[in-house]
C-alpha cells in the first residue's frame, strides 16, 4: 500500500467524539502496551491503583496509540499510558478532547527502523531504500520518526512501498522476508533487530531534532469531572517511577512477567528508557512549555507532509499540568 494520509482514521474518530459517556466512578479502564515495561506495572500487579483510587481498574492492551485514541473517543478508556506524541497530535488536531497530563517515558533508542541485513543498506547508502517495502504503524511515533529520517536522507515517501503494520506484525514480516524495512518499538523492535540493522542510532536521531517520547493522556471531559482521581492516578505512577529509580532490581521480574518479556529483554528495554522526575516534567522542558511547542512542530510537519489536513494554532489547550502539580503536593 502506498503512503496515505490519516484522513480516513480521522473521519472515523470524528464520528465518535460526541459519543463519550461518563462511566460510573466505581470502575475505570486504562489503556497500555504489552512488551513495554514501565514501573507503573508493579502497581498494576499488586493492586496499588485500586487501593489508592478506590475504584476497580480494568487494563486493556493496545498495539498502537492510534487505536488508543479511537477507544478514548468511544468512551471505552479513561487513561492512555504511553501514548505516542504523533497519535496524540493527530487526534487533538482533528478535534478530539484529549489532554496530555504527564510524560510517560522518553526513548529514542527504543523506537526505530530496521533494514533487512541482506540488503546491506546503512546511513551511508540510504538512497538504496527507494523502491523497498516498509512496514510502519501509521500515525504513530514510529511513523513520525520514519518520515523525519526520510527527510534527512532526502527520500520521498512516495519512493517506497509503505504498508500499515502494527509492530508485532511488522517484526514477523521482516523475519519472514516479506518487507525490507521495519519501523516500530519495544519487543517487536528487539525481534526485528535480529534480522537487520538500524539506519540511525537514538543519539543520531536526537541530533536531528527527532525526539521520541510518550505522554499520559485522558479525555478532557473525564479529567474535568474527576480531578481528584486523575491526580491520585498520576501520584501512583510517579511514586512507582521514583521507587524504580531508587532500586530497579525488584521491579525487573514483575515487569518482565506483566509485559510478556523475559528478564534480559526487559532490562535492555528499561536501559533505553528515560523517566523524567516530576520536577523535570513540570519544568519548561516539558509541561511548562516544551511539550506544547513540540506538539506544534509535529503537527506542522504532518500538515506539510500531507498526513493531517490542519494543525491547531496552539497546543497549549491540550496540555494540562495542573493534575501532576497537584500530585506532587500529595
Amino acid at each position: 500500500m502506498r503512503h496515505r494520509s490519516f484522513a480516513a482514521p480521522l473521519a472515523a474518530l470524528s464520528l465518535l467524539f460526541g459519543t463519550t459517556a461518563a462511566h460510573a466512578l466505581d470502575e475505570i479502564t486504562v489503556a497500555y502496551f504489552l512488551e513495554w515495561p514501565l514501573p507503573f506495572e508493579a502497581a498494576k500487579v499488586d493492586g496499588t491503583f485500586e487501593k489508592e483510587l478506590g475504584v476497580k481498574v480494568n487494563w486493556r492492551s493496545f498495539d498502537t496509540g492510534v487505536a488508543m485514541s479511537a477507544a478514548a473517543a468511544a468512551g471505552d478508556v479513561h487513561f492512555l499510558i504511553s501514548q505516542g506524541v504523533p497519535p496524540f497530535v493527530t487526534a487533538t488536531s482533528a478535534g478530539q478532547n484529549l489532554k496530555a497530563v504527564d510524560i510517560a517515558v522518553s526513548y529514542s533508542e527504543n523506537d526505530n527502523c530496521v533494514v533487512r541485513a541482506d540488503l546491506e543498506i546503512t546511513k551511508d547508502n540510504a538512497q538504496d531504500l527507494k523502491g523497498k517495502k516498509v512496514g510502519v504503524p501509521l500515525g504513530t511515533a514510529a511513523h513520525y520518526g520514519f518520515l523525519k529520517q526520510l527527510e534527512h536522507f532526502e527520500i520521498a515517501a512516495s519512493d517506497l512501498q509503505i504498508v500499515d503494520l502494527a509492530p508485532p506484525d511488522g517484526a514477523a514480516a521482516i523475519a519472514q522476508g516479506n518487507i525490507d524495512m521495519f519501523c516500530g518499538w519495544g519487543g517487536s523492535l528487539a525481534r526485528a533487530k535480529e534480522f537487520g540493522n538500524v539506519l540511525l542510532t537514538g543519539a543520531e536521531k536526537e541530533d536531528l531534532g527527532i525526539r521520541i517520547f510518550d505522554v499520559i493522556s485522558t479525555p478532557g471531559s473525564f479529567a474535568d469531572e474527576n480531578t481528584d482521581l486523575v491526580t491520585k492516578f498520576l501520584k501512583v505512577v510517579n511514586d512507582q517511577n521514583a521507587a524504580y529509580a531508587a532500586d530497579p532490581a525488584p521491579f525487573i521480574p514483575v515487569l518482565a512477567k506483566d509485559s510478556g518479556l523475559d528478564e534480559t529483554v526487559t532490562k535492555d528495554q528499561l536501559a533505553g528508557f528515560t523517566l523524567p522526575t516530576v520536577e523535570e516534567k513540570l519544568s519548561d522542558t516539558w509541561l511548562a512549555g516544551g511539550l506544547q511547542a513540540y506538539l506544534k512542530s509535529v503537527a506542522d510537519f504532518f500538515v506539510a507532509s500531507g498526513n493531517i489536513p490542519a494543525a491547531l494554532d496552539s497546543y497549549d489547550g491540550v496540555v494540562d499540568a495542573s493534575f501532576l502539580q497537584a500530585a506532587s503536593e500529595l
